[in-house]
């Protein structure tokens, strides 16, 4: 049973994410006004509004124009459900639940807004060093030289890697890569950097293959240095232990 209350709360948190994924990159409220359907403007009523549910049951197009609703709005729904709920199995209900919880809303923000738009909001990079900060006081789970190293290893990485590509990496992904350093240390932040370069080569190579992307197509990295983060949050320490082990 509690699973599926964190399931579903998942699915209702994931709904709100969509508002600030919409939202923010155009400088607007995520509180007010009430949501609206992105192509014909209509207000949506509550029927309109059930997380992955109305979707389905309105085959993905909007109930007033039929226009097609973006694929990114259950996408989204449904993975923070999951995350949630994988998240309580393997943590249970403690104070590190709360930490990757946070954690992963902030992921899931940040890399469906780079997706979309190639860039990421400050205030989200500011949020997620503050909640770092004061998560890191209460656990207490990570001495301050791990928190350090794992901050410079991420973001001298990405900036190094800034340098030399000429433009090729961000400074949203540098300063995304700061903050979640402040989560993981060291040396989990050199295994989540090694998991998201893996994902980002085995994506591009496909797009590559199918001609979806040509070479030199910008390609947002926030979203594989966050799945990066989120593997090594749930199988970081098991990898860790088995590398140390050979």
């Amino acid at each position: 049973m509690i699973y599926l209350i964190f399931f579903i709360s998942g699915l209702i948190t994931g709904s709100f994410f969509n508002v600030c994924i919409y939202r923010l990159p155009r400088k607007e409220s995520v509180v007010f006004p009430p949501s609206r359907c992105p192509l014909c403007q209509t207000r949506l009523t509550p029927r309109d509004l059930v997380p992955l549910f109305s979707y389905l049951w309105l085959k993905g197009c909007c109930r007033y124009c039929q226009g097609r609703i973006s694929w990114r709005y259950p996408a989204v729904e449904l993975l923070t459900g999951l995350l949630f709920m994988m998240l309580y199995a393997h943590f249970g209900f403690n104070l590190w639940l709360v930490k990757y919880l946070i954690l992963t809303c902030l992921l899931m923000i940040i890399s469906f807004i780079d997706l979309e738009h190639y860039f990421i909001p400050d205030q989200l990079i500011l949020l997620m060093l503050g909640t770092g900060i004061l998560l890191n006081f209460f656990t207490r789970e990570l001495p301050i030289p791990s928190i350090l190293w794992g901050m410079l290893v991420l973001a001298g990485t990405l900036f190094l890697l800034a340098a030399l590509s000429k433009g090729g990496m961000g400074g949203g992904d540098i300063k995304l890569a700061g903050a979640a350093g402040l989560f993981l240390g060291w040396p989990q932040s050199l295994l989540a950097l090694f998991l998201a370069g893996f994902l980002g080569g085995i994506f591009s190579l496909i797009l590559l293959i199918f001609q979806l992307k040509k070479r030199k197509d910008p390609l947002p990295f926030a979203p594989f240095l966050s799945g990066g983060i989120i593997l090594t949050v749930f199988f970081g320490q098991a990898l860790l232990k088995w590398y140390f082990s050979l």
